[in-house]
């Protein structure tokens, strides 16, 4: 095993041992897409991964961290089996919560979406989020997974977490929006609960990125409910 990805576990190399030789069960079922999803909400507000669009450094760069293995030939069911032994088992708790990464943070269907999402990309040269129609604020809401919560008909996301923005958006004022990107305390709307949607986009949303994401909602909630960008998409 690469000596640097065992630094990156600071796991006993027994138990990533024992991650890699099972980490190949669900890898046939995994769905790339949502892990992408899930690691931007879950891991994205602490590491960065250049496929994800995240730049967080709390914790390890994980493009730098399996660079060199990739380049060496190791990655898919290794990379996922370390991934998940790290999730499972992480360093112990050094007392700061801002550098020590909780236990288990995504587990079941979750972890095995999370973890072959990671082993596809992570280290990966040239790794970017992939481009989306729509313009600037399309892809900020593509690179942020916001439709893995959130239905917009506009950028062909069914996410019931959140609430449909088809629904809950039109009319509703840009600071509005802004609001309750930067602090969603309130419920958007009836049946949903407080608590679930990050609450740090606002620092991870560049400020150009957040006006391109809110004027971008608000177009393609609008009457016709589609963005200019969008029209300029279908026209070439």
């Amino acid at each position: 095993m690469p000596r640097n990805l065992t630094r990156l576990l600071l796991v006993p190399a027994a138990l990533a041992a024992v991650a890699v030789g099972s980490s190949g069960c669900g890898t046939t079922t995994a769905d790339l897409a949502r892990g992408r999803v899930l690691f931007i909400q879950k891991c994205g507000v602490c590491h960065t991964l250049a496929q994800a669009g995240t730049t967080a450094q709390v914790g390890p760069n994980l493009d730098d961290a399996f660079a060199a293995a990739r380049s060496a030939g190791e990655g898919g069911a290794t990379f996922e089996g370390l991934v998940k032994a790290q999730v499972q088992f992480p360093r112990p708790s050094n007392g700061d919560p801002n550098i020590s990464m909780p236990r288990n943070v995504v587990t079941g269907q979750d972890l095995d979406d999370v973890a072959a999402y990671v082993g596809r990309y992570a280290g990966v040269p040239g790794a970017a989020p992939p481009k989306v129609p729509g313009g600037p604020g399309a892809q900020v809401f593509a690179n942020n997974g916001c439709g893995g919560c959130h239905t917009l008909a506009a950028a062909k996301s069914g996410g019931t977490t959140g609430p449909d923005f088809n629904k809950v958006l039109p009319g509703k004022s840009a600071t509005f929006i802004r609001g309750y990107i930067e602090n969603p305390i309130a419920p958007v709307a009836k049946g949903y609960p407080t608590g679930v949607m990050p609450k740090d986009f606002a620092s991870i949303i560049k400020p150009n990125e957040l006006e391109e994401l809110v004027e971008y909602l608000i177009a393609s909630t609008s009457k016709g409910g589609s963005s200019a960008g969008s029209k300029k998409s279908k026209g070439g």
